[in-house]
Formats: C-alpha cells, structure tokens, sequence
C-alpha cells in the first residue's frame, strides 16, 4: 500500500519501544499491541518505530520487518507512522524502505550507516536510492555521536535533493538546530531528537519532534505540546517542562533505551527488557526515576 498525497507530520511522535517476550527471543506482539493503545489513548499524533529507542541494532532483519507491519496493523490508521531503516548496508536498508512502503507508513527515517562514517557523497546515493526505490518521503537521522558524520547546516538542508523532507536532529548541538529552523526551514523541516532540548524545539515551532520519553509519560508529552504549540501558553508550558525536564536529564544520563524501558515498566506495562548485552536499570536506577515520576504526579504502578 502506498500513499498518493503528501504526509504532514505534526506533534509528539513517540519513539517507539520494542516490546520482546519474557526470555528475550522475539517480539512480544500483544505487548506491542498494548503498548501502541496505551500511547494513541494518551494523545500520541504518530509513532516512529526502529529507530535507536526500539533497539533496531539488535533485531533481525526480519524482526524489522515484523515490528514495521506489527505497527501498522495495531495503529489502524489512528497517526502516521515512521518507519527507521537505517543500516550499514545499501541494500538491506533499500529492502526495509521497500518493505516498509508496501506495509503502509508514511515515511522512513534513515540513520546514516555507523562505525565507518560515510562521506557526504556516498550518503546522498544512498538517501536518492532510497526514495527511488519506496517512493516515500524521508526523515534524515542526524544523530553524530553514533553516525559519526557530522554534517554543516547547509549539507543537511541540502538533502532536501535526495528525498529528504525532514530531519531528526540528536545532535545536541543547539545553535545548528536553530539555524537549521529559521535559515532553512523552507528546504527541510527539523524535528527536535534531543531530549533535554524537546521544551526549545516545540517553541522554536517545530511542527512535530521526536521522542522517546512519550513511552512512558505520553500525558505530560501531549499536555506540553498542547501548552506550546496549541494554545500558545508559554507560562503553562514552563510549567508542564519544569516537571519533565528532570526526567529527561536522567534519560540522558543512562543509556537511552534502558531508562526508556524501565520507565515504561514502571507505569505497569511489561517490555521484556532489553536484549543483551543490555539490560534495564538497576534497582538503584529505578527508584530514582520513579522518585521523578511521582514528583511530576504521574502515576506509576
């Protein structure tokens, strides 16, 4: 299936966990299920799954697939989904673009292949090939601290060449991201990536960003892109980010998907953990983030 008109993309987009079976051998669908209603119950406008949240490193080609048709299948339509196909390969990368297009998303987020970075040059090819061959928009991953390509603010807007419509920026590198917003939003559209900058991002008037703490506070996500970018109400918005901005600090501060799983365990939703050689928080962890939790009155089971 294949879409004829143009996506638009708006508010919170979660970053969506990959939910595994007890014993870690593959994807829990019902846990998926329940997870994707829980999120669309609480407000979430799309979900993004694959990417770098959902521990696309450590799945199966095919598990990638899965997860992709899984969402598609659970989200009925309730919000656009993004599908990351990002690989160290061309071809596998254009097979899940491929795939991921005939599932139904309505975009595909593409990290640049990690470990030997790829020049300016051959990351073009690969983004050209990409949309030649699915067809689909697509959501650049600009994320150099495991890419390792950094990219000027005019080489990124400059993707807008080869298909790419948007850019997920985790690099935390705010004056870029602010020139990338007011210098050329006309040519790429940025998506705040970058936790502890999501209060910024949504002021600066992105029109939707990318995040992975909306797996387990998706109210106080919405609540905040209501404030800001809805109703306009800064004052409240400062008010809503004072008690998420702790949150997202200690996200920042553990590894990424393992605080993100354990905060959704601690809202009462089995995730499977996380596939070694990680694993969630230690007990330690876990009581100082639902320490944070509590303080900004969200309910944990």
């Amino acid at each position: 299936m294949t879409r004829t008109t143009p996506v638009q993309l708006t508010g919170i987009l979660t970053a969506l966990i990959t939910p595994f079976t007890d014993d870690g051998s593959s994807i829990d669908a019902a846990r998926l299920k329940a997870h994707i209603d829980r999120q669309f119950d609480a407000g979430i406008h799309g979900l993004v799954p694959g990417g770098s949240t959902g521990e696309f490193t450590t799945l199966t080609t095919e598990e990638r697939k899965q997860l992709v048709e899984l969402t598609v299948k659970y989200t009925a339509g309730r919000g656009p989904i993004i599908a990351g196909v990002g690989s160290t390969k061309s071809a596998e990368a254009i097979e899940l673009a491929v795939h991921a297009a005939q599932a139904g998303v309505d975009a595909v987020m593409v990290v640049p292949p990690f470990y030997d970075p790829v020049s300016y040059e051959q990351l073009q090819e690969l983004l050209s090939e990409i949309h030649q061959a699915s067809k689909l928009p697509i959501l650049y991953y600009n994320i150099p601290a495991a890419s390792g390509l950094t990219l000027s603010t005019e080489q990124i807007a400059g993707l807008s060449n080869v298909g790419v419509k948007w850019f997920k920026d985790t690099s935390g590198n705010a004056p870029d991201f602010t020139e990338l917003v007011f210098h050329y939003g006309n040519q790429i559209k940025a998506m705040n990536g970058w936790d502890t900058l999501t209060f910024y991002g949504i002021a600066a008037g992105n029109e939707a960003v990318i995040w992975g703490a909306a797996n387990f506070i998706p109210e106080l996500a919405v609540e905040l892109w209501n404030a800001l970018a809805v109703k306009n109400d800064l004052r409240r918005g400062r008010e809503i980010w004072a008690n998420i901005w702790p949150i997202t600090k200690f996200l920042e501060c553990h590894n990424y998907s393992a605080a993100v799983k354990t905060g959704v365990e601690l809202r009462g939703l089995k995730t499977g953990g996380l596939r070694k050689p990680f694993a969630l928080l230690k007990e330690e962890h876990q009581v100082e983030l639902q320490k944070l939790l509590l303080s900004a009155q969200v309910k944990i089971n």
